[in-house]
C-alpha cells in the first residue's frame, strides 16, 4: 500500500471499484485489438517460412542445372573417347586388342546413355521445382499482402488506443498503490478466475452483478452499510451497493473523457 494512513472500509471499496472500472476499460481496449497481434506474428512466421522454402527451391534449381552441365561434359568426354577408340580399332594388330577397344566403346556408350537419362530426370525435376516456386511465390505474395493489411490494421488500432491505454495503466497502478497488499492480491485472483474479469460488482435488481444470484435482503442491507468487505458466496466476487457504484462510475467517466 502507498501509505500507512488508516482508511475506512468504504474508502477501500471505492478504491477497489475505481480500480475495477479502470481495468475493465483496459480490457475493452485490448478486446478491440483482439487476436490481431497474434495474427500478425503468425503471418510473419509463415512469410519467413515461405521465403526460406523459396530460397531452398532456387538453390535446388541451381544444383540441378550444375548437374546437367556436368552430365553434358561427361557425354562430350565419352563421345571423344568413342571416336578415339573407333579410330584405334582401324590399326589393331589382333582380335584381342579389337575386342578390348570394343568393350571400351560399349562402356562409354552406356555412360552416355546414363548421363542422358540423368539429364532427362534433372530437366523433369527442374520443371516440377519451377512449378512449386511459382505456386509458392504466389502464396508468399498473397501472405505478404495479407500481413501488410493486418499490420496497418493493428497500427491503426494502436495509434487510436495506445495513449489511452498507457494513461489507464498508469491510473491502474496509482489506484493499486492505495489498496493494501492482501486486498489487492484477492482482487487480482478473483479477476483471473472470473470469465469477464469483474472482481468487484454492485447489486443489480437484488442480485449479484455478473452472476445474477439473488442476494438476501439482510445481506443487501449489510452491503449498503459499507462497513465490511463482503464476498458473493456464489461467484466469489466482491460486492458493493448500487449507490456507491453509481457515484464512482460518474466520477470515473469524467476522468476517462479527459484522457
Amino acid at each position: 500500500m502507498g501509505n500507512d494512513k488508516e482508511i475506512t472500509v468504504e474508502e477501500k471499496l471505492r478504491a477497489l471499484y475505481n480500480l475495477q472500472l479502470v481495468d475493465s476499460r483496459i480490457d475493452k481496449i485490448r478486446d478491440v485489438r483482439g487476436e490481431l497481434p497474434l495474427e500478425v506474428e503468425d503471418l510473419e512466421d509463415e512469410v519467413e517460412g515461405l521465403d526460406t522454402r523459396l530460397q531452398k527451391l532456387k538453390t535446388e534449381i541451381v544444383e540441378l542445372e550444375e548437374n546437367i552441365k556436368e552430365k553434358k561434359n561427361s557425354i562430350e568426354e565419352s563421345s571423344k573417347l568413342i571416336e578415339k577408340y573407333e579410330s584405334q580399332q582401324k590399326n589393331v594388330r589382333n582380335n584381342r586388342e579389337y575386342d578390348s577397344l570394343s568393350k571400351e566403346i560399349e562402356f562409354q556408350g552406356l555412360e552416355k546413355e546414363l548421363s542422358e537419362k540423368r539429364i532427362g530426370e534433372a530437366k523433369t525435376k527442374i520443371i516440377q521445382v519451377k512449378r512449386t516456386i511459382e505456386s509458392s511465390t504466389l502464396k508468399l505474395e498473397t501472405r505478404k499482402t495479407h500481413l501488410s493489411h493486418k499490420k496497418d490494421e493493428l497500427e491503426g488500432i494502436l495509434a487510436e488506443t495506445q495513449r489511452e491505454e498507457d494513461a489507464l495503466i498508469a491510473k491502474s497502478e496509482e489506484l493499486s498503490n492505495t489498496i493494501d497488499d492482501r486486498l489487492l492480491a484477492a482482487y487480482k485472483r478473483i479477476r483471473t478466475n472470473v470469465r469477464n474479469g469483474l472482481a468487484v460488482v454492485s447489486i443489480e435488481r437484488g442480485a449479484s452483478g455478473g452472476s445474477f444470484f439473488t442476494i438476501p435482503p439482510q445481506r443487501q442491507l449489510e452491503i449498503a452499510t459499507r462497513k465490511k468487505i463482503i464476498i458473493d458466496e456464489h461467484s466469489g466476487r466482491i460486492l458493493i451497493d448500487p449507490a456507491l457504484a453509481e457515484e464512482e462510475k460518474e466520477k470515473m467517466e469524467k476522468e476517462f473523457t479527459s484522457i
